[in-house]
């Protein structure tokens, strides 16, 4: 069974095996958290502290933040970062099948998943040293990682941010080397705004004073945020549209500055959007390898990135019998009323190079806007069957889901499941039909978790 987006690095093989294991204590982790969930950088700090500051003894960091696209510009830039010969740790959230893809590790060949012994072992050390003391879930863990980023040699670590950026966990690198903002939207509105100003200053929390900033292609009202936040720090900033753009022409991708202008091939990943995540990451590469930031080894990372759950494709196994002969399968974690406008536009391009009858497989968390997902797909999409998200209970039902499917003028009809939603999929169509399976990273790691255990079967 194959996926054109590949798979995430697997876990590096540890051969000392302790007696407790990773869900153990993450578990405990989990029961840490303080009565009142608030931003802030003191309780993370005071672990850190404790464990002898492994913040200030990593490899040179590129810092992301933005509410689109932060996976995708990691993905791309890692495997540029390697291609060029370098060894490189990632730290990426939320998981989808196993925590362990969060922190990957440089390892010759690539970046490698935490291993279980290895992660067992960190974490039992950072749950002693942070005792008990009131401290949320992601804290706790970006504590581990930077405990084994600092442990283990490499070139460059990609840190993402969980949520928003200047209270966010991994904001306590006081200098790194360079920073990255991808296109911000509305989400997370209780922790970070309600506009896109305020939500965008709080992105741009990770600006520090001499460090470059590539920024993504940014809403007025964003970009102007970010600016304001970057000359108040003296954040030098590197714009798309102004200092680099990134477009497709002629079956190439086209990076060019006012200096430069690369011919590369087209991203390994779907959708015209990644032509821009693409271009974040040349850009950023170029900054971190100065000289080194060649052709080959560009192009080399473009075509070999690979982030699953983004227009990852599916074939073979329970999904095919499920959704009937002929159905292309697509599935993307996208939640949000920006991913809701790209996913629609990738599909729109991709009915114009083979044409085929669109149906949506939707579940949703009940923080997300429905409405502000589905409105893009409104002539787009044949049919959207809804369903719930598999073992959350703070989701959309699949009724409710279906109304606010219908409230924007979609055909949309509930199931109690994703192997009843793709035979309602398939009893509705009267020819070979394209399915996206969306909505959630939950629901979408779900999905891995079913598609990866058909594979070794």
């Amino acid at each position: 069974m194959t996926s054109d987006s590949g798979t995430p690095p697997q876990p590096t093989s540890d051969e000392t095996q302790p007696d407790v294991n990773s869900a153990e204590i993450l578990g405990r982790m989990e029961a840490l958290f303080p009565e009142v969930i608030d931003l802030e950088l003191t309780r993370v700090e005071r672990l850190l502290e404790t464990l002898g500051r492994p913040q200030d003894a990593l490899p040179p960091v590129a810092h992301i933040a933005g509410t689109n696209g932060k996976g995708s510009v990691i993905a791309f830039l890692r495997a540029i970062l390697e291609a060029a010969g370098d060894r490189v740790h990632t730290f990426t959230s939320p998981h989808l099948v196993t925590f362990h893809e969060r922190i990957s590790l440089a390892a010759e060949g690539g970046a490698r998943q935490i291993s279980e012994a290895a992660l067992t072992r960190l974490l039992t050390r950072v749950e002693a040293a942070n005792t008990d003391h009131p401290i949320t879930f992601f804290e706790i863990t970006t504590a581990a990682a930077f405990l084994a980023y600092a442990e283990t040699p490499a070139d460059f670590v990609l840190l993402e941010t969980g949520l928003g950026g200047r209270l966010d966990a991994t904001n306590v690198i006081a200098e790194p080397a360079v920073t990255i903002i991808m296109p911000v939207s509305y989400d997370h509105a209780h922790y970070l705004g309600e506009t896109l100003s305020e939500i965008a200053t709080e992105k741009a929390g990770i600006l520090k004073p001499g460090v470059p900033c590539v920024v993504a292609r940014q809403e007025e009202e964003a970009l102007a945020a970010i600016e304001a936040r970057a000359e108040a720090v003296g954040a030098p900033l590197i714009l798309a549209g102004r200092d680099w753009d990134a477009f497709e022409q002629h079956g190439r991708l086209v990076f060019q500055t006012g200096e430069t202008l690369l011919d590369l091939p087209l991203p390994r990943l779907l959708g015209r959007h990644q032509i821009d995540n693409a271009g974040a990451a040349i850009a950023a590469a170029r900054l971190l390898l100065g000289e080194r930031a060649v052709d080959a080894a560009i192009a080399t990372g473009l075509t070999s990135a690979s982030w699953p759950a983004r227009l990852q494709r599916l074939s073979g196994g329970p999904l095919d019998e499920w959704a009937g002969e002929g159905a292309e399968i697509l599935l993307d974690g996208g939640h949000n009323p920006a991913a809701g406008e790209v996913l629609a536009h990738t599909m729109a391009e991709l009915e114009e190079k083979l044409p085929k009858p669109l149906h949506l497989v939707c579940g949703m968390m009940e923080t997300k806007s429905a409405a502000g997902f589905f409105a893009p797909f409104e002539g787009l999409a044949e049919l959207v069957v809804t369903i719930p998200v598999p073992g959350r209970d703070a989701c959309h039902d699949a009724d409710s889901l279906a109304h606010a499917a219908r409230a924007q003028g979609l055909n949309a009809t509930a199931a109690n499941s994703l192997k009843d939603a793709l035979a309602v999929s398939a009893k509705s169509a009267t020819e070979p039909v394209r399915i996206l399976i969306c909505g959630s990273l939950y629901l979408a790691g779900d999905v891995l978790r079913l598609h990866r255990a058909a594979a070794v079967e």
